[in-house]
């Protein structure tokens, strides 16, 4: 089908003698074969989002429709590959025309000539349904690809290959119910903007460890949640997104620059081939995919890498595993509907963003989430979805970071004092919250131990009751507080110093256990301090001597113990509880 191009208005182009077009088809743009998508039908006229630059169009070029809506190919060939908006490979294009990508370039997502070996998992004669695995593939050292039934074929296999293929070269024939034969390839196309069915949802009960201590204990996500990391220019959003990519306790990361400047995501792409993934040691590139849609690509493109990188962690989460994706950032993506919904010339929301903005963030969050996947052996995979915003100024009050805190259950709010200070992760303990923390009380008695929600919730009371004292010290003056108060500061000090703050350049300190069995008795370490110093000054010691412990630098220095030698830290605790007893006996004898 071919229609015509009557108007062009930046990234929107109106076409005519488009009836038999459906909504959220691809189409061509010119002869030049731009790549859009169909946004709007009215009579025979469509609007059409285009991916690529528009310069140089104009009334009466051509429109080609492919009749289908705008998919992502899946199969062995994702893990370790970086893609733009639209699932284009860059690494190819780059190989075909240069460092700059060329208005039109067609290349296939995934390599059709490359073979994988493919290792059969059922046998002629067995039955299937959709969702089942048919064999795997091992993609990388890390993750093994499954191939699964397609959705709408169900059957009995016929034949089963095994050995080398490409992903599109048949490695199956079902035969279905009405007699005929489906040729199963390992490539599938899934359409971006459907989310991809699952058996059954379930509530998220395990938390995602991300070895960031003050995500960990104060503000966990659970996998299959959602979480939101809001603010300013310069408070470290990208720093917290690239520590959950390298060290979040999940089998596969995928990760959307949404319109970031094309220096972070150089940071990733120089990285993650050189880090370590900790728990296989294998680089962890090899368990990521990239979409990079830098701010200098077109704004339209930006809608399509969100759908684009939730689809792929969906296919991935069907296979059975934990997926965590990364959204950098979605004020990037709103940013993106707000151009285009104003040159349609609909009815603006409030600050010129749609009024469908909420709804469209709640179908992207949604789309996260704890499933029983499709097929007979009732795997769970998860989906962590964990989105920055980028509020002008840091200003929580404008529309997407409202709208985000409508829908996710998470909320690191990034604060720029802390990251003026230095202090890093900057997520402020006041203002942020976990709204999972009750689901995964159950786990953390069982796993970590019976005292972590004590020592937990201590910590917090310390660090607000120091925001509080901190307003009479200003005021007044320090020497205005009873010992006791100084005590909390002194406490709530190094719970601030020695264990919230986390070097993400130090190879100890950047990553801390995915059994918290370090987090936990770093805590206790500097709660016991509390406890005991509060005694010692009842028992009649000095403050001085108290806060003066020659103890103390080693509690301070506890975050750069490896985790192999925690022993280390239980030996702290017993020179601790010395220090202090004979500081109270000394104490009792000066009284």
């Amino acid at each position: 089908m071919q229609g015509r191009i009557v108007k062009v208005s930046g990234p929107l182009v109106v076409a005519e003698g488009m009836a038999d077009a459906k909504m959220f088809d691809v189409v061509r743009v010119s002869d030049k074969r731009l790549i859009g998508e169909i946004i709007e039908l009215r009579g025979d006229k469509a609007s059409i989002q285009v991916y690529e630059e528009t310069s140089g169009l104009g009334p009466g070029e051509p429109v080609y429709s492919t009749g289908e809506p705008l998919s992502v190919e899946l199969g062995p060939g994702l893990i370790g590959s970086i893609f733009d908006g639209i699932q284009r490979p860059l690494t190819l294009i780059r190989e075909k025309v240069g460092d700059r990508i060329v208005r039109g370039i067609e290349v296939p997502s995934l390599d059709r000539e490359r073979k994988w070996e493919f290792v059969p998992r059922v046998k002629p004669g067995d039955q299937v349904e959709p969702g089942d695995i048919i064999g795997v593939v091992q993609e990388t050292s890390i993750v093994e690809h499954r191939i699964m039934v397609p959705q709408g074929i169900e059957g009995v296999i016929e034949w089963i290959h095994q050995g080398l293929a490409t992903i599109v070269e048949p490695v199956a024939k079902v035969k279905t119910a009405d007699g005929a034969t489906v040729d199963i390839t390992m490539m599938q196309k899934t359409p971006v903007r459907i989310g991809r069915k699952y058996k059954e949802k379930l509530p998220p009960t395990l938390p995602l460890i991300t070895g960031q201590r003050v995500i960990d204990t104060f503000f966990p996500v659970a996998k299959g949640g959602v979480a939101a990391v809001p603010g300013p220019f310069g408070s470290g959003k990208t720093v917290v997104q690239h520590q959950l990519a390298k060290w979040a306790d999940a089998d596969i990361i995928v990760y959307v620059g949404c319109g970031e400047r094309g220096n972070e995501m150089t940071d990733v792409l120089m990285e993650f081939p050189q880090l370590r993934d900790p728990k296989t040691g294998e680089p962890l590139m090899k368990r990521t995919v990239l979409i990079a849609n830098t701010s200098d690509m077109p704004v339209a493109a930006r809608e399509a890498s969100i759908y684009t990188g939730i689809t792929i962690a969906e296919y991935f989460r069907d296979m059975g595993y934990n997926v965590a994706i990364m959204a950098d950032s979605t004020s990037r993506w709103a940013e993106a509907l707000r151009e285009m919904s104003g040159r349609l010339e609909e009815m603006p929301g409030e600050e010129g963003y749609p009024a469908y903005l909420s709804s469209r963030l709640a179908e992207f969050y949604e789309r996260a989430g704890r499933v029983i996947c499709l097929g007979k052996d009732g795997r769970e995979g998860t989906i962590t979805a964990i989105g920055a915003v980028s509020p002008p100024g840091g200003d929580f009050s404008e529309p997407v970071t409202q709208a985000t805190l409508r829908i996710v259950k998470v909320f690191w709010a990034l604060d720029s004092q802390l990251a003026y200070r230095r202090h890093f992760p900057a997520i402020n303990w006041l203002t942020s919250y976990s709204l999972y923390l009750d689901r995964l009380n159950e786990w953390y008695n069982k796993e970590v131990s019976e005292e972590w929600l004590k020592l937990r919730q201590e910590a917090m009371a310390l660090l607000q009751e120091e925001a509080q004292l901190e307003e009479i010290v200003r005021l007044v003056g320090v020497d205005a507080l009873s010992v006791r108060d100084r005590l909390v500061l002194e406490a709530a000090k190094s719970i601030r110093e020695d264990y919230l703050h986390q070097n993400a350049f130090h190879d100890v300190d950047t990553y801390t256990s995915t059994s918290l069995a370090k987090q936990y008795k770093m805590l206790k370490l500097i709660i016991e301090f509390y406890h005991l110093g509060q005694k010692a000054l009842d028992a009649g010691a000095e403050f001085s001597q108290v806060v003066n412990l020659p103890v103390r630098e080693r509690i301070g220095r506890a975050k750069y113990i490896p985790e192999g030698q925690l022993e280390q830290l239980d030996e702290i605790l017993k020179e601790l509880r010395e220090q202090m007893s004979s500081l109270m006996s000394e104490g009792g004898n000066n009284s």
